[in-house]
């Protein structure tokens, strides 16, 4: 029986109270429909299926394959020779196996056009913890990262909650597609001045979330002409370097920096994490990497407060030094990913539903804006009940992810079967023909 406790007033920190966690936004209200009612194959064919989540499990069957014929990789060994040497080990720089192990795989997803060096990476329980972590390095509280719209809802939580620091949208719109131009960075940077805000540095998604596209290389050249005209920093969070569809496809920052002999780079620094590319979201593996020497010092003082274990350092070392293990990984997942995009682009096609073209991540931007009632947040967020509370579909909507235009959705498509999928599909090709009939 559980113990009811009186809680009194008692006073709190102004983080502790603040709402700047942004757990009232509908990208997270979904979630807690799909708990509260999850959709099951076999046991609850009516429940929510959950599409707000980007997680890739089309490729976990070649992790359990690897870990079924390298039972070393999870294990010590008999007598566990090496039991001891981990359990005691304590390095925040993290065990050297694995953070050459992790430039190396860094350096095969962007196909060696781009080298890392392992004394330079930073490890950090996840990407959430990497992104706080070098805010908290590059800003004050009531400083300001200027971040191209839309954008992952939950930055507001990592760069914003703990920090302190404002962000400060960099408006996009669909007649680019999305793409960050000159004229938008400027004038978010002068948005920030005109708030009395210091601008610290930009942040760029690559491939971006909620977009699932890449970032042409001028667009890139463009928004490091900027930081270094601003003289100020640019983080490039690349957690999704490895879903792009084809290697050729994504142009990292590093592969930028390599072509101008490194000029400048001090102020660049790249995020990566193994949650979407090896879908190890539970494992929470992210890295830092920084060209500037003092960041990289006081990110690695820093991360002893989010450290990984070094059972899951040992784990991932023996699997990403295993180059017949990665390549084939690598190539097989693009392709189901790609298989996979192609199939939800094509579905919902077939209904009359556009989205952005996309060629990478595990999601695709819908646009929705013909079955708006009125082209508002509101007219948004009405339509989201729907889908999420009738058509039993989280999806999240293009405002959780501050989108200036109204009726853009990301609709995850890998953390579920290819059989749940087409029910998905179907229930959306089922919802727009009922709001076909309503209208006539």
């Amino acid at each position: 029986m559980a113990i009811e406790i009186e809680q009194h007033s008692v006073g709190l920190s102004k983080i502790a109270v603040s709402e700047a966690h942004g757990e009232d936004s509908p990208y997270f209200a979904g979630w807690k429909a799909y708990d509260e009612n999850p959709y099951d194959e076999s046991n609850n064919q009516s429940g929510v299926i959950q599409m707000g989540l980007a997680e890739n499990q089309v490729s976990f069957d070649l992790l359990e394959k690897y870990l079924e014929e390298h039972s070393e990789a999870s294990s010590w060994g008999k007598g566990a020779p090496g039991f001891r040497e981990n359990a005691l080990f304590q390095d925040y720089h993290g065990l050297k196996s694995f953070r050459q192990a992790m430039a190396n795989f860094m350096e095969q997803i962007r196909g060696g056009r781009a080298k890392f060096n392992p004394d330079r990476i930073v490890l950090t329980a996840g990407a959430t913890a990497a992104n706080e972590l070098l805010t908290f390095i590059l800003a004050d509280p009531g400083d300001a990262l200027l971040v191209p719209t839309p954008y992952y809802p939950g930055f507001d939580r990592d760069l914003r909650w703990r920090t302190g620091v404002k962000i400060v949208p960099i408006h996009c719109d669909g007649s680019n597609n999305f793409q960050v131009t000159p004229q938008a960075l400027e004038a978010a940077y002068q948005s920030a001045e005109s708030m009395n805000l210091k601008v610290r540095g930009v942040l760029i998604t690559n491939p971006s979330n909620p977009l699932g596209a890449t970032i042409q290389r001028s667009v890139l050249e463009e928004i490091l002409d900027f930081a270094t005209r601003k003289n100020i920093h640019l983080v490039s969070d690349e957690i999704y370097s490895g879903s792009t569809f084809s290697s050729s496809e994504f142009i990292s920052i590093a592969e930028i920096l390599e072509a101008h002999d490194y000029k400048n780079c001090e102020r660049v620094h790249i995020v990566y994490s193994l949650s979407k590319d090896l879908g190890l979201p539970g494992f929470r593996v992210g890295t830092i990497y920084s060209y500037n020497d003092k960041v990289v010092t006081t990110a690695r003082r820093m991360s002893s407060f989010t450290l990984i274990s070094s059972q899951t350092q040992h784990l991932l070392a023996c699997m990403l030094s295993n180059k017949e293990f990665t390549e084939n990984y690598i190539k097989t997942n693009r392709e189901r990913l790609s298989k996979r995009y192609d199939m939800i682009i094509k579905g919902l096609k077939k209904t009359g539903i556009e989205c952005l073209k996309g060629n990478a991540g595990l999601f695709c931007w819908m646009n929705l804006s013909p079955l708006l009632e009125e082209p508002t947040r509101e007219g948004e967020l009405a339509l989201w009940k729907i889908i999420l509370n009738e058509v039993r579909l989280n999806i999240s909507p293009g405002s959780s992810c501050h989108c200036s235009e109204r009726g853009w959705f990301r609709v995850c498509f890998a953390n579920m079967s290819e059989q749940t999928l087409g029910v998905a599909l179907e229930r959306i090709h089922k919802f727009t023909e009922q709001r076909k009939r309503n209208e006539t």
